[in-house]
């Protein structure tokens, strides 16, 4: 149920989970073991059994999941049972890329829950500019766009060397959960999340196994 706090390594393969589910399409009306749900996913299926009932009984024995309940009820736990405004702080090639590709998955699956809320920057030369739908605006603007869009998570597309300081705007602004993609450690306060995404850093350790 949300609210329960699981580890983290859990709720990761939740998310592995609904991605399963979501993929069977969402006319499906079946069941699902936990055994091909676990293979879907790369887990065992005493894992995702274990994974389950961290948060109750969802499942009928000798029959499995039903898809439908099972992906509402991962959902709800995910708290993505509901749009999930978030910001982009840093409209460059990847801050771009990233708007780009949110807003149109939502054209293309109106339910896809991520909403980009807002795209900003300190350079004055991008402000004004168009992504799509989404106009660049001065990192000025956020904490009144956080509170008038609702938007509780931001993802940090800055240089290394702006991280920190995107990230206390976020902060202050009151953004509560932040995805970092600069190739940089920042620090923020303990209510707030923070999740690192170094995409070299994830190269240096697949290029080890080469």
């Amino acid at each position: 149920m949300p609210g329960v706090k699981a580890p983290e390594v859990v709720v990761r393969r939740l998310a592995l989970y609904l991605r399963v589910l979501n993929g069977m399409g969402r006319d499906y009306s079946g069941y699902i073991s936990s055994q091909e749900l676990g293979q879907r996913a790369g887990v065992l299926a005493a894992q995702v059994r274990k994974d389950l009932a961290f948060f109750g009984e969802f499942g009928k024995q000798g029959v499995g999941y039903e898809v439908q309940f099972l992906r509402g009820q991962i959902a709800r736990i995910l708290n993505v049972d509901r749009p999930v405004h978030f910001a982009i702080i840093g409209a460059g090639e990847l801050g771009t890329a990233l708007a780009r590709y949110t807003q149109r998955r939502h054209q293309l699956e109106p339910d896809y829950p991520f909403r980009l809320c807002g795209l900003f920057d300190i350079d004055t030369e991008k402000i004004g500019h168009q992504v799509d739908q989404a106009i660049i605006e001065h990192i000025d603007a956020l904490p009144h766009r956080v509170r008038e869009r609702s938007i509780r998570m931001a993802l940090l597309t800055v240089p290394a060397s702006s991280a920190q300081d995107a990230a206390d705007n976020a902060v202050a602004a009151g953004v509560r959960a932040i995805l970092n993609f600069a190739p940089a450690r920042v620090s923020v306060p303990e209510e707030v999340r923070l999740h690192d995404a170094d995409v070299t850093l994830e190269l240096h350790y697949l290029a080890y196994s080469l």
